[in-house]
């Protein structure tokens, strides 16, 4: 029965393409982040996104419009997002687990075939949508599923748009040909 029953799952995730895209941590200070994770971990080279501004926002059922600057970079076969909250709004995914001057893992993001479908996923698991936002500049929707009573953190889901899976394979490709040079890199 158990044995049948995990068979379910595994078909219905692997139908859902629930892979891990990227690790993402909330950090204080988005370059001196990218110089640890490069020493760390080799990982690099990073473009910043700064003061992303959202076109619309809500967290637990709230409005919300915070701003937040972003680090994309490779970390092997990963991408690692190194996220810092740049307003002092209260009511954001980034607030409800840290504080500005803390540091650690905020959320895992899976690129989905169907949003909706994900967020039901997530919701019949006891993991229900905190976070629904697009932003202002490219309109990617994205949404924060509340993953911490299991997983310690949140997931981050979106679908995969031409211009998001683009962006994935410009920071990968950028990693494959990096000489090591230079930390950061223009898109």
């Amino acid at each position: 029965m158990l044995r049948s029953k995990l068979s379910q799952q595994k078909e219905l995730i692997n139908r859902m393409n629930l892979e891990i895209s990227q690790i993402a941590y909330h950090v204080s200070d988005i370059r001196t982040a990218c110089k640890k994770m490069f020493l760390q971990f080799a990982a690099g080279p990073f473009v910043i996104n700064e003061n992303i501004k959202l076109a619309e926002g809500e967290h637990r059922g709230k409005k919300t419009q915070f701003v937040h600057s972003s680090a994309y970079g490779q970390w092997g076969n990963i991408m690692v997002e190194l996220v810092k909250q740049e307003d002092n709004s209260l009511n954001t995914p980034f607030r409800e687990m840290f504080e500005p001057n803390e540091e650690g893992i905020h959320h895992a993001a899976l690129i989905v075939d169907n949003f909706e479908k994900a967020v039901t996923h997530f919701d019949s698991l006891d993991m229900p949508l905190l976070t629904r936002c697009t932003t202002a500049e490219g309109h990617v929707e994205f949404g924060f599923v509340d993953a911490r009573k299991t997983l310690g953190h949140m997931i981050e889901i979106y679908e995969g748009s031409p211009t998001l899976l683009g962006f994935y394979e410009l920071v990968k490709n950028r990693s494959k040909e990096w000489d090591q040079k230079s930390l950061f890199f223009e898109p």
